[in-house]
């Protein structure tokens, strides 16, 4: 009992340095060595999401916690020599009720704020701006249909051609660039196969499915820039299609605009098959 007693002591602020250590690491935007939590929130959605895996770990901790203190009452108590007459009992008629209906109470508790989530992911409020992103081999493109329906593409930025600070893998030539504080609604397609397109800090994830147009949104209440990647295994450059949104406040935006009507006017988006053996 004195060696599961002291497991438990040692338990327990691990894990609570496991819990406080992800929001030590976290950075806004994007992943950092060692993290080992989330990233940091930059809508509702993912604020809600965030508190719902906090709520799932504890309650995943309590159910493993209440497991192990079973094993350990029955390795100590009913091992051969503390107990060598096992008892014959085959039916506890409250015990069997008792894990019928606890695990189904658990269930409920999961079910109900998981079913309010989905919810609110899937209905799209009524929207401020409208972009459509189209995934490509191997690519993004974007359009923005509210605001002149110019389009233009996002390529990632090779190594060799980072400026300090770049992220690796992660930094595109052209970002998608969307207001704070706005709800925007996100059209997504894909071109040639299935991308998904994933923004973590926004809590957003879907897939660009070609001939079929689906759906996302997001409300960004924080100026930055916000990394992603397609999480959809789409071919040989699959690590080499970064999404990067950059939220700005609503004078920027509108100013970007202005300019990218100009800088977009007309422009088709080319093909560009950017061949990971070339970088």
């Amino acid at each position: 009992m004195k060696l599961f007693s002291r497991l438990t002591a040692y338990a327990l602020p691990l894990g609570i340095l496991v819990v406080s250590g992800g929001a030590a690491f976290a950075a806004l935007g994007h992943a950092v060595p060692w993290q080992m939590d989330l990233q940091d929130s930059a809508t509702p959605i993912m604020d809600d999401i965030t508190s719902f895996n906090t709520f799932l770990f504890w309650i995943t901790t309590a159910i493993a916690f209440f497991v192990l203190v079973l094993l350990g009452i029955v390795i100590v108590r009913f091992n051969a020599r503390a107990n060598p007459t096992p008892s014959r009992t085959t039916h506890n008629a409250p015990l069997e009720i008792a894990w019928t209906i606890i695990p189904v109470i658990i269930l409920v508790a999961i079910a109900v704020p998981s079913f309010r989530l989905l919810f609110l992911e899937l209905d799209v409020p009524k929207p401020d701006l409208t972009v459509k992103a189209t995934g490509k081999q191997w690519y993004w493109s974007y359009a923005y249909p509210d605001n002149g329906n110019f389009e233009y593409d996002s390529t990632f930025v090779a190594e060799k051609d980072l400026k300090p600070g770049q992220l690796r893998l992660l930094t595109v030539d052209n970002e998608l660039v969307v207001p704070v504080n706005k709800i925007v609604h996100v059209l997504v397609a894909g071109a040639d196969v299935i991308h998904s397109f994933t923004v973590p800090s926004f809590g957003i994830r879907i897939d660009a499915v070609p001939g079929r147009l689906n759906d996302t949104w997001f409300k960004a209440t924080k100026e930055g820039t916000f990394h992603g990647q397609c999480s959809e295994l789409c071919g040989t450059d699959h690590a080499f299609m970064p999404i990067v949104v950059r939220v700005v406040s609503e004078s920027d935006f509108n100013t970007w605009i202005a300019q990218a009507k100009q800088k977009y006017a007309g422009a088709e988006s080319a093909p560009q098959n950017v061949l990971a053996a070339a970088h």
